[in-house]
Order: structure tokens, then C-alpha cells, then sequence
């Protein structure tokens, strides 16, 4: 007997096990009364014991990892009379049901909130490919190529049913609205499904024909390069008298003079800013197609410093352009932190071109993020490695193609603030890992981490 008054739970030889067969039945109903009493007497905040206090004891099946109570400090096992002491040779051995224990795992996960991506890597959390054959789940190859075919098939433009997290969802348009208004918006769909440039999404609600949300991605050789910018816009009754009102999803970060961290847009288009002749909104003319244009060239511009009022004057001077290097600085710290935003919190109905856009330029954006900490400018040319591991100029990842040696030599901050590089260590890190999750290319990064970090544990 143990000090709780259960017999020990060991094996013996042929000879001992009638005695304890015999002992056994002699315990066995005291075990099984004091085994409730304990658990009746268990907390009702006890997750495990309160599930299964009021469960009659099965004395051919084994309880396992039953906690009675918080005290308590070991496990105890109940078997049946036959199996409390037993010969090695006696009986069939327990075989590990692989599926049961998978399920058990699985049920564990059912109430956390794991990062997109993560549930890909885990296989009790992956889907069946087919639910008529237990345990085909989807490889990490098969997983990828899903990814990449919905990037690939991602429409420009689109017709969704309807936006939850729409920033004007819970504002239904105010005032009468007729056949005028439903042929003008029908109209902009139309240009918008035409005309889109090839760095621009939308989707437009079917049930809300008032509702409409678009991505930009952030033009080469600015600080926004590779970002991804959402805008939410709805069409009041008025329009197209009045323009659209649009809102920034900002995250609560200002990246440019118009575009205000509580989502603000300011643009003489809007009407949100004062204008003069074709700057100002025309009914007969403006389209929404033209007020994503006008943000994409105008706002998110190669030196968004001078879109400040009056800042322009000092542009040619050496002043003006040291505050606009610095601008873009931290510019393109803050449109990395949007990165992780969009990342952590897609907008609804542009999960898949987040995550293949991602994909796809991850590396390129690593690769400009080291070569900005090491005394570049922000948006100037990015070198890229071939499969030689030589170097050559990636046209894609900012500002024209020249490669001379004074171009290079331009583009070079020195007076850059030591902050900077650690800020940007930092994003860099956070890069890495979310990029990671969505299958990019980081594998040149993070075999240069392991490098350093066995440097430094040396």
C-alpha cells in the first residue's frame, strides 16, 4: 500500500500473481469508493476533473492522466482485478493508436489563435485532402503551389457579396438614391474593370453597390516599394455630384502628408484639399478609377516630403532634399510595419493576393531592408544575387536600371541616424519570420543568421 491507501502498481512473477489477484479483490471496492470520495471532493475549476467527476469508473479500460484534485501529486491508474498485477508474457501489450493521439492533440488547438501559415506546418492541424481517406493530408509542396494558384488567379477586379470589416459597413448611405445613381456606379465598375493598372485590386459589394475597397501596390524607387495599401471607399447618394469619401487603412501610422494615421485622405479630388481647374472633382468627368490613379502617382510618390504645403519651395535646396532622405526613412520603416499589419490582419476578400504577394516579393524586400542598413538610400536600386552568386541589378526592386559606379556612390547616406539601422534590425527580424510562415524565398537570410548567431555564441 502507498501512503493514499492504493495498492503499489507493480508487475511480479507467475508465482506472486494469484496472491495479488486475491489481495485485489479484497481492495478493489474500498479503491474505487475513496477514488470517488477524492474526486467528488475536487474543485468544479478543475478542467480535467470536472469533465469526468460524474463518470462511472469502466474497470476494463485504463483512465489516464485523471487528476483529482490540485493537491494531488501523482497519477493514479485504475485497471481491472486482472491486470493489477500481471507476468510480462500475460495479457496483449497496449498498441498506440496514432490516430486517436493525433485527435487528442488537434482538440487542444481548437480555441487558439495561431498565426496564418502556422496550422500549415503542424500535421494534426492540416486539412484532408480527402475526407473518404483518413490521414491523406495536403504536403507542404501541394500547400504552396495552392497559394501561388490563387495569387496567380487573383482578378483585378471583382464582385464580392458583401464586406464585414468594411470601415463604411455600418454607415448605409443616407438620402434618396435612383436609377441615376445605380447607372453612374455601374459605370465605374465598368472603367474599373477595363482600365486598371496592373498594380492596382478592387472588389466592389454586390449587395452594396455603395461599398468598394482597393489595394495599391506601392510604386519602384519610392519608400513604399512592394507595400500593399488599402483604401475603403463608399459612394453616397449625392454622387456623382459629390465625390466618394475614402478611408486609409492606416494602422495608426501617418506614412505620407495625405494620408493621416486616423485614415484620412487628403486630395483635392476628394475634396478633402483645396484645388484649382482638373485637380478638384468633376461630375461629368471624375471617375473613381481616377481617384486611385491620382493616389497611386501623386500621394505615394519618390519623395513624399515635398507633398507637404509650401515644402516644395525647398526642394532644390541641399536642405530640402537632407529632410526628404530623412522622411523616407522613416517612410519606408512605417510601410514595413503596414506589411506586417496587412500580414497579421488581411483585409477580407484579399487574403490570397496578400499571402501570394508576399510570397513572392519577400526576398526582394529582405534584400532592400540589409541594403538600406548598410548606408543606402531608401528607394534607390536593390542588387540582387544570381544563381552565379554574382551580383546584378534587380530592376524590379526600385528606381532605373543604370549600375555606374557614380549612381552607386549617390546613393549612399552617410549622415544617417544610428537609429535607423537598429529600427530597422528589428522590422527585419519580424520580416523574416512572417515571411517565413508564407513560404518565401529566405533561405540566403536565414542561413546568414545561423552563421552569425554561432559567430557570436563562439
Amino acid at each position: 500500500m502507498d501512503a493514499a491507501g492504493y495498492p503499489h502498481m507493480q508487475g511480479g512473477s507467475s508465482s506472486s500473481s494469484s496472491s495479488c489477484r486475491a489481495a485485489d479483490a479484497a481492495v478493489w471496492d474500498a479503491v474505487q469508493q475513496q477514488k470517488r470520495q477524492r474526486c467528488q471532493g475536487s474543485s468544479s475549476n478543475d478542467q480535467v476533473g470536472s469533465s469526468t467527476e460524474n463518470n462511472s469508473f469502466q474497470a476494463s479500460e485504463p483512465e489516464q492522466n485523471f487528476h483529482c484534485g490540485e493537491d494531488e501529486e501523482e497519477d493514479y491508474y485504475l485497471y481491472d482485478e486482472d491486470e493489477v498485477c500481471y507476468d510480462d508474457d500475460d495479457g496483449d501489450a497496449y498498441e498506440f493508436d496514432e490516430t486517436d493521439f493525433n485527435q487528442q492533440l488537434a482538440d487542444k488547438f481548437d480555441d487558439l489563435d495561431l498565426p496564418p501559415g502556422v496550422e500549415a506546418t503542424v500535421p494534426w492541424l492540416q486539412k484532408r485532402a480527402d475526407s473518404d481517406g483518413p490521414g491523406n493530408f495536403k504536403s507542404m509542396a501541394e500547400i504552396d503551389a495552392d497559394i501561388t494558384k490563387k495569387y496567380e488567379f487573383f482578378k483585378q477586379f471583382d464582385v464580392v457579396e458583401d464586406f464585414s470589416d468594411h470601415y463604411y459597413a455600418k454607415k448605409p448611405v443616407t438620402g434618396k438614391t435612383g436609377k441615376e445613381w445605380t447607372k453612374k456606379i455601374q459605370h465605374d465598375w465598368a472603367l474599373l474593370e477595363k482600365d486598371l493598372p496592373a498594380s492596382i485590386y478592387v472588389r466592389v459589394s454586390e449587395n452594396r453597390m455603395d461599398l468598394l475597397r482597393a489595394v495599391i501596390i506601392g510604386p519602384q524607387g519610392t519608400p513604399y516599394h512592394d507595400g500593399l495599401f488599402f483604401f475603403d471607399a463608399q459612394f453616397t447618394s449625392t454622387y456623382p455630384a459629390t465625390p466618394p469619401v475614402v478611408h486609409y487603412h492606416a494602422g495608426g501610422l501617418r506614412l505620407n502628408p495625405n494620408l493621416y494615421a486616423c485614415g484620412k485622405v487628403c486630395l483635392s479630388l476628394l475634396g478633402t484639399w483645396s484645388g484649382s481647374g482638373c485637380e478638384k472633382w468633376n461630375p461629368t468627368q471624375s471617375t473613381m478609377l481616377q481617384v486611385l490613379i491620382s493616389i497611386q502617382a501623386l500621394v505615394l510618390n519618390e519623395k513624399p516630403y515635398f507633398n507637404e504645403p509650401g515644402y516644395e519651395n525647398y526642394a532644390n535646396s541641399t536642405n530640402g532634399q537632407k529632410s526628404a532622405m530623412d522622411y523616407n526613412d522613416n517612410t519606408f520603416q512605417y510601410s514595413c510595419r503596414t506589411m506586417l499589419y496587412s500580414l497579421r490582419r488581411s483585409p477580407q476578400h484579399f487574403e490570397d493576393l496578400v499571402a501570394g504577394h508576399f510570397r513572392e516579393r519577400g526576398h526582394a524586400i529582405l534584400a532592400a531592408c540589409k541594403y538600406y542598413m548598410e548606408g543606402h538610400k531608401v528607394g534607390c536600386l536593390v542588387p540582387s544575387d544570381d544563381e552565379n552568386g554574382k551580383q546584378q541589378e534587380d530592376i524590379n526592386a526600385g528606381g532605373s536600371s543604370s549600375s555606374s559606379g557614380a549612381n552607386k556612390k549617390s546613393d549612399l547616406c552617410p549622415n544617417r541616424p544610428p537609429s535607423f539601422k537598429i529600427n530597422m534590425a528589428v522590422l527585419f527580424e519580424e520580416l523574416l519570420m512572417e515571411f517565413n510562415v508564407k513560404g518565401a524565398d529566405t533561405k540566403k537570410f536565414c542561413v546568414e543568421k545561423l552563421k552569425k548567431n554561432q559567430q557570436a555564441a563562439a
